[in-house]
């Protein structure tokens, strides 16, 4: 396969159907720095944040939100490639041309969250909660303006840097944006270590966002 090449196309999957949605989740699952292939049906990535869509349809329970995930084309980022963060941008584009142009939160974790950051831009998010997100230095965030962010970072973490994420946020914060770092004390990459405390606060983070969304 050559490095243009594309391996397969992105998808869009819906946790459960909801008539009329007035907003919309959308989750990223992480991967890693390089990989073309496209990742298999049962992947670990994939299925960890699958875990968070119960307590996520609770926290939004009555409120028509469309719960989504986002299967990606590559299992890698691949450089300036940024192929999770392209399949991130096309999904958005997707609900918009399906469900119409709905307010969205994005929750990434690991690579999934550098995308979930990278897409904040885009008109219909509302905000970020990026889970021990993968922040190399140097990375954008004039994107981020009047966005709220929220990281959270578990201080066992042995993959990706707290501390990274911490100095991203302080450099959001200047931009313009709302930002929030919540340490997970104990926490590691996959989130297993209180992992009920991972899928209660983020499906708060969420839950606040989408109702700012709607009270603005």
């Amino acid at each position: 396969m050559t490095a243009w090449e594309v391996p397969a196309s992105p998808a869009l999957v819906a946790h459960a159907t909801v008539e009329e949605p007035k907003a919309a989740v959308l989750v990223l699952h992480g991967g890693r720095s390089e990989g073309l292939e496209a990742p298999p049906p049962w992947n670990l990535p994939g299925a960890r944040m699958r875990l968070f869509f119960p307590s996520l349809a609770r926290a939004t329970a009555g409120q028509s939100v469309l719960l989504c995930r986002v299967r990606y084309r590559c299992r890698g980022w691949n450089g300036e490639r940024e192929d999770a963060s392209r399949d991130a941008r096309w999904a958005l584009g997707e609900l918009a041309r399906t469900v119409g142009e709905l307010p969205v939160v994005v929750v990434g974790h690991s690579m999934g969250g550098r995308a979930a950051l990278r897409v904040a831009g885009e008109p219909a998010v509302r905000g970020v909660v990026a889970l021990a997100p993968w922040c190399p230095e140097g990375e954008p965030v004039g994107q981020l303006a009047g966005r709220r962010v929220v990281v959270l970072h578990g201080d066992r973490d042995r993959v990706t840097d707290p501390e990274a994420s911490r100095r991203l946020l302080i450099r959001a914060r200047q931009a313009g944006a709302e930002t929030r770092f919540v340490p997970m004390r104990g926490g590691d990459h996959a989130m297993l270590r209180r992992r009920s405390d991972w899928h209660r606060t983020v499906a708060e983070e969420v839950a606040g966002m989408l109702g700012d969304a709607a009270s603005g």
